[in-house]
């Protein structure tokens, strides 16, 4: 009888264990790291010792063994007694009712209140589990197993992945708007934010034909002319053609040289070194080198050598924020609603934010803007007012200057329209 009793102690022992493991494994993978810090700044040293669980996942490859070794010792110990006292029907029945009351008591509730209460719960669990990772037999135990799985399973080389996708963290920022914790606007700028690592200068920048240059012969008077029609603040300075960017002028030289009455002395002589970077040059990355080397104004070349644009330091910002309008600018809107539900847009639009607005599925390329969808589709520069039909929408060019198409009406069929329909009801 005293075996039996110590077993059934055992038993008990081993079943409230459990119970606390599982609060401690569900309470401490729940955190983020982001509200573990915040936690280490406001609760302590149990909040520290939380941050440093939640930086460092080593703890959770000997609590999962304790787990797994107290179910498995606690089962083999209840069909011991059982099988002792009523024999192998006990088994049975003792088998049916642990799995019963181990998976509502020590595995749902347990986990339940960990969830609801995810702070509280990690909070109370960091002491204990951090100091039973810290034992020795414990850890060199798990590591062992831990190396064994590498030899036996492939994939041990593999990297980690990112456990968070922009998905993710925009799906995120959409429940905090909802739940009031943050304003649309600063969900819009996260969104800005994760997109700009995947913008490219090519879609940001002033393209070649819209660039204001001056020439080497440029006096500073005229190059102050050039400034003040077009209200900049800097201009390229341009050998044998666009192609030749010898350097960039800026306002405040001409205006230094004019005042100082050397009106006759040309650009050239005033022209400051110009910075040069590849068309496809990420928008991050060159935002901090404008940075770090302190200059506003760069030329994109493309993969021959040649001038493909011109960007500048308001146009990433744009990217960022928006369209920032000074009283040079002339108000020219990207995009306009039509009587009749249709849309005139300027065919320099990026296509991706013409499928954002419109919720279409307009095809993806070679091509940025709406502009090259369509002389890709068409397959020669359109004359004004032909259109082609492309993903269930009409597209007009409703103004062509040259071989460039300048604005675009979007008409959505009928069949895009009932698709459309589909997907919301769908959703």
């Amino acid at each position: 009888m005293s075996a039996d009793v110590v077993i059934l102690l055992a038993v008990v022992v081993l079943f409230l264990f459990s119970i606390v493991l599982a609060v401690a494994e569900t309470a401490l993978t729940r955190v983020s790291k982001a509200k573990a810090q915040v936690l280490a700044d406001t609760a302590g040293r149990r909040g520290e010792i939380l941050l440093s669980l939640v930086e460092h996942q080593e703890w959770l490859n000997p609590v999962l063994l304790v787990v797994l070794s107290t179910q498995l010792v606690q089962s083999t110990l209840l069909g011991v007694f059982a099988s002792r006292t009523f024999g192998g029907w006990g088994v049975v029945v003792a088998t049916a009712l642990n799995v019963t009351l181990f998976f509502v008591v020590a595995e749902v509730a347990p986990k339940t209140w960990a969830i609801q209460h995810t702070d509280r719960a990690a909070l109370a669990a960091a002491r204990p589990v951090r100091a039973l990772a810290n034992l020795a037999p414990l850890r060199l135990l798990s590591r062992a197993l831990i190396g064994l799985t590498n030899v036996l399973l492939p994939g041990k080389g593999l990297k980690r992945g990112p456990y968070t996708s922009e998905e993710e963290l925009l799906a995120v920022a959409d429940l905090a708007v909802e739940e009031a914790v943050i304003e649309a606007e600063e969900r819009r700028l996260i969104e800005s934010v994760i997109e700009l690592g995947d913008t490219v200068v090519r879609e940001v920048m002033v393209p070649r034909p819209d660039m204001v240059t001056v020439t080497v012969d440029f006096r500073v008077a005229d190059a102050m002319e050039v400034v003040i029609l077009n209200g900049f603040s800097r201009i390229p300075v341009c050998g044998a053609g666009i192609d030749d960017v010898i350097g960039i002028v800026l306002a405040k030289d001409l205006m230094r040289a004019e005042r100082d009455g050397q009106e006759e002395r040309t650009v050239s002589e005033l022209a400051r070194p110009a910075h040069f970077v590849p068309e496809t040059k990420g928008v991050a990355e060159l935002l901090r080198e404008m940075q770090r080397d302190r200059f506003h104004m760069a030329v994109a070349v493309d993969e021959y050598g040649g001038t493909a644009g011109l960007v500048t330091l308001e146009d990433i910002i744009e990217e960022l924020l928006g369209e920032i309008v000074d009283e040079f600018d002339l108000e020219d809107p990207m995009i306009e609603p039509l009587p009749g539900g249709d849309y005139r847009v300027n065919a320099r639009m990026a296509l991706d934010e013409v499928n954002d607005l419109l919720r279409a599925r307009l095809p993806q390329g070679d091509w940025d803007t709406i502009g090259g969808l369509f002389l890709s589709e068409l397959g020669h520069v359109p004359a004004e007012g032909e259109a082609i039909e492309v993903a269930g929408w009409q597209l007009t060019a409703l103004r062509v200057q040259g071989r460039r198409i300048g604005r675009v009406r979007i008409h959505r069929l009928a069949r895009a329209a009932d698709e459309l329909e589909r997907q919301e009801e769908r959703a």
